[in-house]
């Protein structure tokens, strides 16, 4: 188990760094790949141990177990120069406060401009649903969503490298 560390966060101003809200995240070996490929630290980060590649560039992060622990951990760190991986919106909008970008798993990027109504609608759907509607859950995921995701991490992985920020 790894236990977390402030300086085992890949805090090295000017670097580009991955974090994976990994509990459930369906594109765990996708963002390995096109990390690897563009030579970026990755953090996969659980509150439960979970298997993750032999490689030094990929650091399994074992919190607590506790609601939203995994959640702040990546919270305080996100950055300029990182990117989350995270289905969960209000993380999202935390580590876009904090300057990283954030894509969900179905290639969705979370931004400045596009943050403020998917909270509306995330605590719409939950006001909804604790007043008892059936509201479904989201769509299944689907092999254009992998694809869509891989399009959008490579994406934010080149941009980030053209703005001028280094890997590993």
């Amino acid at each position: 188990m790894n236990a977390p560390t402030p300086d085992s966060a890949g805090d090295v101003a000017g670097t580009i760094v991955v974090f994976i809200d990994a509990d459930a995240c369906p594109v765990k070996d996708e963002t390995y790949k096109v990390a690897a490929r563009h030579g970026v630290k990755t953090f996969v980060v659980a509150n439960s141990w979970m298997q993750v590649p032999r490689d030094p560039a990929v650091e399994r992060i074992v919190v607590q177990a506790g609601p939203d622990v995994a959640d702040d951990w990546i919270a305080e760190r996100a950055r300029p120069g990182a990117v989350v991986i995270t289905a969960d919106i209000p993380l999202a909008a935390r580590c876009i406060k904090a300057g990283a970008q954030v894509i969900a798993p179905n290639g969705r990027a979370f931004t400045e401009q596009s943050i403020g109504m998917a909270l509306a609608t995330r605590n719409l759907m939950d006001d909804l649903r604790s007043a008892g509607a059936t509201t479904g859950g989201p769509p299944p995921f689907a092999p254009k969503d992998r694809s869509s995701f891989l399009s959008a991490l490579d994406l934010a992985l080149v941009r980030l490298k053209r703005a001028g920020f280094t890997s590993g």
